[in-house]
């Protein structure tokens, strides 16, 4: 890991703080409990025991792996509904195979990424290609759960397609680290990502003993998940891994470092930087429904047993399941 790598000494440098700018602080470092997903791809629950107040405009977060899976061991979900928010299925390495109910859809593979809105409401699928189940290989992702404002939570659904090529590309200041834009702006450099929220999500590699020190939107939130490696967070240098996510406090720079030694196989140290502006609004969810009030819940499941998330296409993806599996 990871599919997009650069030379970082021909990147853009994010620019060191100022004499007037503060370090943010850690609040917090949680770790994810393990657990399964969908038919049974194991994951991460990045935000398990974290405030909703500090997720605040996220909602949801599983690293998808990492594991390289034997043949016949790849796993996906079956079609399922959406109402009132966004899901962002970022793959770091291996594919995944998107279609959904209003025309979206195709091959999620090595450093892409699918934006979807559901929005008033989507029947979506994702699952690993054919070829991937029959082989096995890699697989390696986050799926993260954007919320939407109560003025848009009926918004239409749209899918956007963001491949590996089209981030945004930066080096640390010092060239010992590679941090990929997917949406949102860090030091006037934005990524493809179309947002209703404001956020900003990136991808960082830190090389071994190296220290990423970048400026953060003081009006967004703060968090920093570890994907893979070790390492230390803000000012005095709490301990993270793999697994932990750090929530900052109020400032202007978020500082992670790499420890001098990584394991051999995570060579690197790995992290996701996301953070968002707070939409401040009752958050009530039920499964795959994020809306402000119980009622709307209940709406939203008549809505969906009454079809009005469209229909799943006659040429509709399925899991795909090795022979003798059924």
């Amino acid at each position: 890991m990871p599919a997009i790598t650069a030379d970082t000494l021909t990147l853009p440098r994010i620019g060191t703080a100022g004499p007037s700018d503060t370090e943010r602080p850690v609040r917090s470092v949680t770790t994810g409990p393990r657990g399964y997903e969908g038919e049974g791809f194991p994951v991460v629950r990045a935000f398990a025991g974290v405030h909703p107040r500090d997720l605040d405009p996220f909602v949801h977060m599983d690293q998808m792996g990492e594991i390289e899976y034997q043949p016949g061991e790849p796993r996906g979900t079956d079609w399922h509904p959406h109402r009132g928010f966004e899901t962002v299925t970022y793959m770091i390495d291996g594919r995944f195979a998107h279609q959904d109910s209003h025309g979206g859809g195709g091959l999620i593979t090595d450093g892409a990424t699918q934006w979807m809105t559901a929005g008033s409401g989507i029947l979506h699928i994702e699952t690993p290609p054919a070829e991937l189940v029959d082989s096995g290989g890699l697989f390696h992702g986050i799926q993260l759960w954007v919320n939407l404002p109560r003025s848009d939570k009926f918004a239409d659904p749209r899918y956007q397609a963001i491949e590996g090529d089209q981030v945004a590309l930066l080096s640390s200041d010092d060239g010992g680290a590679l941090v990929r834009i997917i949406a949102g702006q860090i030091d006037g450099h934005g990524g493809p990502g179309a947002t209703y929220t404001p956020i900003t999500m990136a991808h960082a590699t830190i090389q071994p003993g190296a220290r990423l020190s970048l400026p953060w939107n003081r009006d967004f939130n703060a968090l920093v998940y570890v994907l893979s490696g070790r390492g230390a967070v803000g000012p005095v240098a709490h301990p993270i891994e793999q697994g932990q996510l750090a929530v900052f406090g109020p400032g202007d720079r978020i500082t992670v470092a790499a420890d001098g030694s990584q394991d051999s196989n995570r060579p690197a140290l790995e992290v996701l930087l996301l953070g968002g502006k707070p939409i401040r609004e009752p958050v009530v969810q039920y499964g795959p429904f994020v809306m402000n009030s119980k009622s709307e819940l209940i709406q939203a499941v008549e809505d969906f047993e009454a079809g009005k998330f469209g229909a799943i296409p006659p040429d509709a993806l399925r899991p795909h399941r090795p022979a003798g599996r059924g």
